[in-house]
């Protein structure tokens, strides 16, 4: 019986492709590689005709996740960008655990990135909502017992 072993990579589709680079690596994520696909093939897996598109892996520090970032060149997404809003159905922000939040967000701030909400305590935890380019939310979560 089939079953899933682990969680390989999260994707996001992007319009500024180097404004969402710059956003993951402010967080202290690493290139992994760069690259143009489509063609017949791929469009057959993602339901596309005669797609092209940039696609940049970057990965966390301890190599164990990775988020594919998408720039569609031959079928852009007509209606744009939007900055959901936290209630909204669907994939809504993907989350990191953080050593030193509170400086991380120093760092993030001086470079234009600030939070969605407030950063709280909770059960443990110092954490928040921080939106990047293009209504990209992560999550960072700062383990305050450890």
């Amino acid at each position: 019986m089939g079953r899933i072993r682990r969680m390989d990579h999260v994707s996001i589709n992007v319009e500024d492709m180097d404004a969402a680079k710059e956003f993951f690596f402010a967080l202290g994520m690493e290139p992994v590689g760069e690259a143009k696909v489509g063609g017949e093939m791929v469009g057959r897996i993602i339901g596309l005709a005669e797609p092209m598109s940039d696609v940049v892996f970057v990965r966390t520090p301890d190599g164990h996740s990775q988020i594919e970032l998408v720039k569609h060149l031959a079928c852009p997404d007509e209606l744009g960008p939007h900055a959901p809003a936290s209630n909204r159905l669907g994939l809504i922000h993907i989350c990191f655990e953080v050593e030193g939040l509170q400086d991380l967000l120093a760092d993030l701030r001086a470079k234009g990135y600030d939070t969605v909400g407030t950063v709280e305590s909770f059960q443990g935890y110092l954490m928040c909502f921080l939106r990047g380019p293009e209504g990209i939310i992560v999550e960072l979560d700062e383990n305050t017992q450890s």
